[in-house]
């Protein structure tokens, strides 16, 4: 097997010329929406960016997460989305341009109620938060997050690389294998206080124990979701045709089915601990999104983020076609903008009908994000040439 018989089809173009078109029209959005907020402009952007963002970031993260998964687990269902991993972690560099809109101009449009808080009286903050969340703070442990992100993606692009020239190095395997245990736990440490910054601080006088395990979670089923749907993508036509069989799907499904009660598990958990404990501080965030229109979201959250995906990916024959498993791994990808939506919206209004900016924004960032993924894609060949368990991983057999 050589590179050149693993070249990317005409189909990952196809989806980089989409992934184009969907950002220019995102941009056109938002320009249109200029002309609609006014004054409001500013605040409705950032409103919507905030979730857009968190969304493109989810996709190279969790993808980040899985790719280490699958180094310390050395299991064939890594082995056939490997290079998609890859290339959604190489849009990583992207990820932090898009983070500086919100660095340099969102701040205040977003953090307000920890930037502006009284010093005394209802609404300060506590000794802790204020020495915690001041503005230098928050930019300087942002640096550090992507830093530790970048670094974990360089290392294990480069790593990877060399696999494919240097096959029979027995050490390689070995290093790839011990720094995914501890780049997972990084991973989900780093992300946690990335959450708390980012999204918790929305609201400085909640807080919750859980909270950065929904987003890493969250992150997991982002990333399975794309991978699945771009592996039967590529299998539709050579090199991939025949290569991907039905186990491989199985195993995918599998996993994204319990990645889907995991998140179930989590999201859970913080309501009982915090509904039982019943402190004021605590059931600010869930009186302002159980109730009125944001019911309604929570609602359909709790029945298409979770009971419709496990139910049908209870059954074996969906996690085995290569027609239904990808229909409801994009179904999650919408459900995830839908829970970011009601995570975040709620802190700025009691509306819970999305915006046209809304709409804008993720086409924009989401655009630029799948173009650059597939850019990336058309770089390596589609499969780890040097990994030694390739021929053991393609190899067609059913079970």
């Amino acid at each position: 097997m050589t590179a050149q018989d693993y070249i990317a089809p005409e189909s990952v173009g196809r989806l980089q010329q989409r992934g184009l078109g969907a950002a220019i029209a995102g941009l056109v959005v938002c320009g249109i929406c200029y002309f609609l907020y006014g004054d409001k402009y500013a605040d409705q952007f950032f409103h919507s960016y905030l979730i857009a963002f968190m969304f493109v970031l989810g996709l190279s993260l969790g993808s980040l997460g899985l790719l280490m998964l699958q180094h310390l687990t050395s299991g064939h269902w890594g082995i056939m989305i490997r290079r998609p991993l890859e290339s959604a972690t190489r849009v990583l560099p992207v990820v932090a341009v898009f983070f500086l809109p919100l660095a340099i101009f969102g701040m205040k449009h977003l953090y307000g109620e920890w930037l502006n808080a009284p010093q005394s009286g209802e609404g300060q903050l506590s000794d802790l938060q204020k020495e915690y969340l001041t503005t230098n703070g928050f930019l300087i442990r942002s640096v550090i997050y992507f830093a530790v992100w970048l670094l974990l993606m360089f290392i294990f692009n480069r790593w990877s690389k060399e696999q494919d020239v240097n096959r029979e190095d027995r050490a390689l395997r070995l290093r790839l294998k011990m720094l995914a245990g501890p780049g997972i736990i990084l991973y989900v440490f780093v992300m946690t206080f990335a959450s708390i910054d980012w999204v918790m601080s929305l609201s400085p006088h909640w807080a919750s124990t859980i909270y950065g395990f929904l987003f890493v979670i969250g992150q997991l089923i982002s990333s399975m979701s794309l991978m699945i749907a771009v592996l039967v993508l590529l299998s539709r036509t050579s090199p991939m045709e025949g290569i991907v069989q039905s186990r491989h799907l199985h195993d995918l499904g599998k996993l994204l089915l319990a990645f889907v009660m995991l998140w179930a598990y989590f999201g859970f958990s913080q309501l009982l601990i915090i509904w039982s404990g019943n402190l004021p501080e605590e059931i600010s965030f869930y009186r302002t999104r159980l109730y009125g229109g944001w019911g309604v979201v929570a609602v359909l959250v709790l029945i298409f983020h979770f009971f419709v995906p496990f139910f049908s990916l209870l059954s074996r024959d969906v996690k085995r076609s290569a027609k239904m498993l990808p229909r409801v791994a994009l179904w999650l990808i919408f459900m995830r903008l839908v829970d970011l939506f009601w995570l975040t919206r709620p802190e700025f209004t009691s509306s819970a009908v999305p915006r046209l900016m809304d709409l804008g924004a993720i086409l924009a960032l989401a655009g630029i994000w799948l173009a650059v993924f597939a850019w990336n894609l058309k770089a390596q060949p589609l499969l780890p040439l040097g990994d030694p368990k390739l021929e053991e991983a393609i190899e067609v057999h059913e079970y």
